[in-house]
């Protein structure tokens, strides 16, 4: 799942590379993952790209006259640049892994597609990015929020800090996989308890937080989109790396699998060497 640091380097790829070009045609090829109805697609036609960003894990792709397309790239969404597109014939929908289409007036464009059977990415047109009902309720940036912000959240929502952390109504824009890089660093469980952490273990996750956060930024800024996934897999130290050594203390990684996710981590740093049960209503080591 894209989270804050690609969904970061997407914007500034569109930023470096197709702002101030105009928009030669906008297609939907799956109807469902556009949520909104008005503005129509038809409208973007015309248009000039006139910037992007993001709103914690969502991207907004912005063009004259305050028209936005949000997009929640969800689990298997991405974001496909084209120099030059195959075929000038459009879409047809329900066909193959492409949602939406946006072609620019230099023949280039991007494609937002979306792998697998379940069907999660969602496009918006709004003419305010609140409008978007999962931006509406997004805390506090991640990378942004500073310690006494960062403490207040997570304390507000009592929990096992690896849930509260990609809690997006919390702070917006950690995931999965950077949760457990930034419980790894921080040296601790993911099933610490939010209201027990100490001012000391709250100050090191946030310090955390800024730097695997801010490195992954810092590594995926200037790659094209093509290559962000790998830069993604390549930085990380516990996630997806089961039965690996920890490149830390060299204890083998392990997971902890739930119905449809799972998570890492390493024993001897983050839980005093003992193994988390593997299953979600055991006595959790904390």
């Amino acid at each position: 799942m894209p989270e804050l640091p690609e969904v970061e380097a997407l914007a500034g790829y569109l930023r470096e590379r197709a702002v101030g070009r105009r928009v030669e045609r906008f297609e939907v090829a799956a109807i469902n993952a556009l949520k909104t109805y008005d503005p129509p697609p038809s409208a973007v036609a015309g248009r000039t790209l006139t910037g992007a960003g993001r709103y914690g894990k969502f991207l907004d792709v912005r063009f004259d006259e305050s028209l936005h397309l949000v997009v929640h790239l969800a689990r298997a969404g991405w974001l496909h640049y084209r120099e030059a597109f195959p075929s000038t014939v459009p879409l047809r929908p329900g066909k193959g892994p492409i949602a939406v289409r946006v072609r620019l007036d230099d023949g280039s464009g991007f494609d937002l597609t979306e792998a697998g059977t379940q069907k999660k990415l969602a496009a918006y047109l709004v003419t305010d990015p609140a409008q978007v009902p999962g931006v509406a309720k997004l805390g506090p940036d991640a990378l942004a929020a500073d310690l006494p912000t960062f403490a207040e959240r997570l304390r507000s929502r009592r929990g096992q800090v690896k849930g509260v952390l990609t809690d997006q109504a919390v702070l917006a824009g950690v995931g999965n996989a950077y949760s457990d890089e930034i419980l790894h660093t921080a040296r601790l469980s993911p099933f610490a308890i939010t209201d027990r952490l100490t001012d000391e273990q709250l100050a090191v996750l946030h310090a955390a937080t800024r730097t695997v956060l801010g490195d992954a930024v810092r590594r995926s800024m200037g790659q094209r989109a093509a290559e962000l996934k790998g830069e993604k897999r390549s930085g990380l130290r516990v996630h997806a790396r089961k039965g690996l050594p920890c490149p830390v203390c060299g204890d083998t990684v392990r997971e902890v699998s739930f119905a449809d996710s799972s998570l890492q981590y390493c024993p001897t740093c983050q839980t005093g060497g003992k193994p988390l049960a593997d299953r979600r209503l055991s006595r959790l080591v904390r």
